[in-house]
């Protein structure tokens, strides 16, 4: 069993920044065993990728809209997942889920992930 818990969001204006955290626990594998990966789901719409990190932390993935300004990083130590989000803007508006995927490499597909966070809401006033 896995547990992933989101904090750190909240409402800010344009231009603002936000560091999403996601503390996992389990009892089967370690943190380190697991590929993490940050999605949204803006109002009306699908949920989508944002960031990925592979398990060991040296290689990452952006979403094409947040690339120069979110980055995904992990503390193994920590068993935590981060997700900087500097330059906001009001399309950033969402809630943001944490997963955690069995594969170790970068997981771009939410079809991979076996576990998710609860959910948190990120907005982004103009």
């Amino acid at each position: 069993q896995v547990h992933l818990v989101e904090s750190g969001a909240g409402l800010v204006q344009t231009g603002d920044s936000l560091r999403l955290s996601c503390v996992f626990s389990g009892r089967k594998y370690p943190f380190a065993d697991y590929g993490m990966g940050w999605f949204r789901q803006p109002p009306g719409k699908e949920r989508e990728f944002v960031a990925a990190i592979d398990s060991g932390g040296g290689d990452t993935a952006l979403a094409d809209s947040v690339k120069g300004r979110f980055t995904i990083s992990r503390d193994n130590a920590k068993n935590t997942a981060f997700l900087q989000m500097n330059s906001l803007k009001p399309e950033d508006t969402a809630v943001y889920y944490c997963g955690a995927s069995e594969y170790t490499i970068v997981v771009v597909d939410a079809t991979l992930y076996n576990y998710w966070g609860q959910g948190t809401q990120v907005t982004v006033s103009s």
